[in-house]
């Protein structure tokens, strides 16, 4: 498995350099506010559409939720880019038991109250004008591999224009009480209402 690796230099830098380019690039950034729980780890699901999306979450740990920020990434996305490792980002080595054991870790981040795991339950890069968000059964095995001791986070992310020439970017976050037992189809069931109230929202944001 393809662990976090810490470089306090490394982090400062990039965490200035996403900061600036998310300034640079975007003509505003907005997100609501959360009342977040210091006793508990967070789990952040997101919708993955574009090279931003783990950028714009990092960047929103930073101002908002403050915790250690972890987030899973594919096996490509780690070895291509050198510094997300550096940044929290951690990966399967291989397929199989390597895979298993990934999302075991994953789940035990989420018992450290100080900790933030980041997941795109997609698995990969869609769309966002997608009416519907998969999600991949690995995202419950992460859940079961923990004590279930943790808030959700729901995130709804979306860039248009509008009447501006660069885009503008939104997060909608909910916090999710999950139920004694959660399944895979009632976690995806509860995050797209979100997400669905989250395309309407944007449409009225003119």
């Amino acid at each position: 498995m393809y662990q976090s690796q810490k470089s306090p230099i490394v982090f400062k830098f990039f965490s200035w350099y996403v900061a600036y380019i998310i300034k640079k690039d975007f003509s505003s950034y907005n997100f609501n506010k959360l009342q977040i729980k210091d006793d508990e780890a967070v789990l952040l699901l997101a919708n993955h559409f574009s090279w931003w999306d783990g950028f714009l979450m990092f960047y929103l740990n930073k101002k908002l939720f403050k915790k250690q920020f972890h987030v899973l990434v594919t096996k490509e996305d780690y070895e291509k880019l050198w510094f997300l490792k550096y940044l929290g980002a951690f990966a399967a080595e291989t397929n199989g038991k390597d895979v298993v054991q990934t999302l075991i870790y994953a789940g035990g981040l989420l018992d450290n109250p100080d900790n933030l795991v980041l997941i795109f339950p997609q698995g990969k890069l869609y769309t966002s004008y997608i009416g519907s968000i998969s999600f991949e059964k690995g995202v419950m095995q992460v859940v079961n591999a923990s004590k279930k001791k943790f808030q959700t986070i729901f995130s709804a992310n979306l860039t248009d224009y509008f009447g501006e020439r660069k885009p503008e970017a939104r997060s909608y976050l909910a916090s999710w009480e999950a139920e004694e037992y959660v399944s895979l189809q009632l976690l995806k069931s509860e995050y797209n209402k979100h997400y669905g109230a989250a395309v309407k929202s944007q449409g009225k944001a003119l």
